[in-house]
């Protein structure tokens, strides 16, 4: 089997962590000093949106490295097997609970749309929730796919 396509995804999966990383230890810090001198008075809002990226930032390096895992897998020939199926459903319920996190931080997007009179902050924020929704939903989608793969090969290994 060709492994170019699973170390291009490994290549992309490190490329995504690397950049998010790079704006949890640069980008954050730098806007959370900028913060309170740019909105003395709704400075809160802004900690607050900060601390829930941050908090948003551990499934999504669990996300990852399942994702690592799962390729892993599809290397050394466990495509079908349960391995799989639990690395999609832990993929999808880490998706499910950053989208979670997104929720919970629409209210302070709004008020700081509300304060800088920005409409396009609060599609910002839906597409913040959106995404991870979309990707959990595609996972555990995949999931049931593979999980009924392997119900239908283990019927067939019985028959045979």
């Amino acid at each position: 089997m060709n492994r170019v396509p699973t170390v291009i995804l490994r290549a992309a999966i490190l490329a995504i962590g690397a950049i998010v990383l790079a704006i949890c230890v640069f980008a954050l810090p730098a806007t959370w000093r900028a913060v309170a001198a740019e909105y003395p008075t709704h400075t809160y809002v802004f900690y607050i949106i900060i601390l829930l990226l941050y908090l948003a930032a551990i499934p999504f390096y669990g996300a990852l490295y399942q994702g690592m895992r799962l390729l892993r897998y599809i290397d050394s020939k466990q495509a079908f097997s349960q391995l799989s199926v639990t690395a999609l459903k832990r993929i999808s319920i880490f998706a499910t609970i950053i989208s979670g996190i997104f929720i919970v931080s629409l209210p302070f997007f709004y008020i700081w749309a509300q304060n800088d009179d920005a409409p396009g902050l609060i599609l910002f924020a839906l597409f913040l929730v959106c995404a991870p929704f979309v990707i959990g939903v595609f996972a555990a989608v995949l999931q049931r796919l593979l999980q009924e793969a392997l119900h239908i090969k283990s019927e067939n290994e019985l028959t045979v």
